[in-house]
């Protein structure tokens, strides 16, 4: 018969129990002299390598003649007597069985006994002892000194399984490898989730860590991407730089920025939205390739795919066009994927957990849509050819209202276009699509097309109907830069906020000569978000932004 469920109330009780008779056993350590917490420990190899040396052994195997020190954090304990006890030694992504038998320890039965009592799930010990293996092949470790180095004086959430879970967890790894481990490219298994909440795992991510194995990964492969980016633009010759956080004017793309004050020279500072006019000017000054990952800042909504500060990668390469950057997007991205996964192919679960996922596949070419060509043709429309002209204007603004496509005010022809777009053309963009050849009012950054007036030679990569990286050739002519952000003034005028203000400083450094360059520049959490198959984007940062909380959430326990 099982037992009813414990209440809420009765829960926190428990809980703060535990904690409080945690603190009095410290307490007590301290009075007698006994530091709760050495200062050093020296591990003589990691849980990983200890796995790799000794995980042949024979069943039943003992090496007594060999010592080894290890370290990590209890995950599991069961006591088969008062004289010994098994626990479960995690660290590293790994994990051993620890067999503390009275017999092999330093201590006498008593002390033993007493010890290994006040040892609790979540506490990181050192262990010093042999290796071997149970007679019934469990890689253990048997320990002649046990100490705890950093008690959790936390009650540690327990996985709750049930018929549900089970069924669930059994169905989606029919195909799997056992045993089960994940990796780029796989759709994730938050079933088997120790810790669910999801509130608690974003507000405390050191416990998500902890008790999700998968959540590793997930930040393990967040790394990897940024490496091989980085890899791969060393490898062309790119000069990795950093450029300012903070700037006078918030210039590089259209956004809301976030706004500070500098007390010293008395004067608003804005956070960083981009950081293209900096590593433009660079290239002026003569460093031809390079590149920046960094954080970018945008006071703008938080939702499932916008986090107020963000990863970007961006990059500029003199002497290259959008038609090259294309080329390099591809060869980047595809070759990533093969990377990380082993092939081209990844699952996604686009249409929520609860349906099946899809397959995006990144074999290059990529597709490619004309913007104004794809849109007429897949909405029957006919936009004037004079985008900047009062007609064209009143045209989309009928379309929209014709096709139920909302565009908040101000409506302006850049942002009316880019509704549209977003309601026909992304929608159609599953596996890697470029969308190129926007209008000059939607790029005030990117240069005029060679042959398609009005128009620049831009695209945006779309990946599952979001966009992943948006790239040009560069505008470098000053006076008609100094137009476009004379027409971006224009629309800040009437209401639009995010359109970009003038920067005199990156004209001026444009008038000395800047190469006909490429610009780049890719979302690195989206990109992590696709290959980790997370539908939001607070699943691969490590600490989101998160509403205010009044009182510490007492769901992790």
């Amino acid at each position: 018969m099982l037992s009813p469920p414990c209440s809420p109330t009765k829960h926190f009780l428990e809980v703060q129990q535990y904690y409080n008779n945690r603190l009095k056993v410290l307490s007590s350590s301290k009075e007698v002299g006994v530091n709760p917490y050495p200062h050093k420990f020296q591990v003589s190899m990691t849980i990983v390598e200890y796995v790799e040396k000794y995980g042949s052994l024979s069943d039943g195997e003992h090496l007594k003649e060999v010592e080894v020190s290890l370290a990590g954090r209890i995950m599991n304990k069961r006591a088969s007597s008062l004289k010994l006890f098994f626990y479960d030694l995690h660290g590293s992504g790994a994990k051993v069985q620890v067999m503390a038998d009275a017999r092999d320890s330093d201590m006498d039965e008593n002390e033993f006994s007493k010890y290994h009592a006040g040892v609790k799930r979540g506490d990181i010990v050192g262990i010093t002892g042999y290796p071997g293996k149970s007679k019934r092949g469990e890689l253990s470790i048997f320990p002649k000194k046990f100490i705890v180095l950093s008690p959790c004086l936390h009650m540690m959430p327990r996985q709750k399984a049930g018929p549900s879970v089970a069924n669930a967890s059994a169905k989606k790894n029919e195909e799997r490898p056992t045993p089960y481990v994940w990796v780029p490219g796989m759709t994730r298994n938050p079933e088997t989730y120790v810790l669910k909440d999801q509130e608690t795992r974003y507000r405390q991510r050191y416990l998500d860590l902890m008790l999700n194995h998968e959540v590793r990964q997930i930040f393990r492969t967040r790394a990897r991407i940024i490496s091989y980016i980085r890899s791969f633009l060393d490898n062309l010759g790119f000069l990795e730089v950093e450029t300012p956080m903070m700037n006078m004017i918030a210039g590089g793309a259209a956004a809301k920025p976030f706004v500070t004050h500098h007390n010293e020279l008395n004067m608003k500072l804005y956070m960083r939205i981009a950081p293209e006019l900096y590593l433009k000017e660079l290239v002026v000054g003569g460093l031809d390739r390079v590149y920046e990952i960094g954080k970018q800042f945008r006071n703008e909504g938080i939702d499932l795919t916008h986090n107020p500060e963000f990863t970007t990668c961006e990059f500029y390469m003199a002497f290259a066009d959008y038609n090259d950057l294309m080329a390099v997007t591809e060869q980047m991205l595809a070759g990533m994927v093969k990377e990380l996964t082993g092939g081209y192919k990844i699952k996604y679960h686009a249409n929520g957990v609860d349906k099946d996922p899809i397959e995006i596949d990144f074999t290059p070419p990529f597709r490619r849509i004309d913007m104004i060509e794809g849109l007429e043709s897949m909405a029957n429309l006919d936009i004037p050819k004079d985008l900047s002209s009062e007609a064209a204007n009143k045209y989309l603004v009928d379309a929209c209202a014709k096709f139920d496509v909302k565009c908040p005010p101000p409506q302006t022809t850049a942002r009316l276009l880019d509704k549209l777009v977003g309601h026909f053309l992304e929608e159609t963009c599953v596996n890697p699509t470029f969308i190129i050849n926007h209008p000059e009012i939607m790029s005030p950054l990117a240069k005029w097309h060679r042959s398609k007036p009005g128009l620049t030679e831009r695209f945006e990569l779309f990946v599952n109907k979001h966009e992943v990286c948006n790239a040009y050739t560069e505008l470098n002519d000053p006076v008609v830069q100094r137009e476009r952000f004379a027409a971006q003034l224009k629309d800040r005028q009437s209401g639009d906020d995010e359109a970009m203000a003038l920067d005199e400083t990156f004209v001026t450094a444009l008038e000395y000569g800047l190469p006909p360059t490429g610009g780049w520049g890719l979302g690195i959490d989206r990109l992590a978000m696709l290959f980790t198959d997370s539908q939001n984007i607070k699943e691969v940062l490590l600490f989101p932004a998160m509403k205010p909380q009044d009182e510490p959430s007492s769901k992790a326990a």
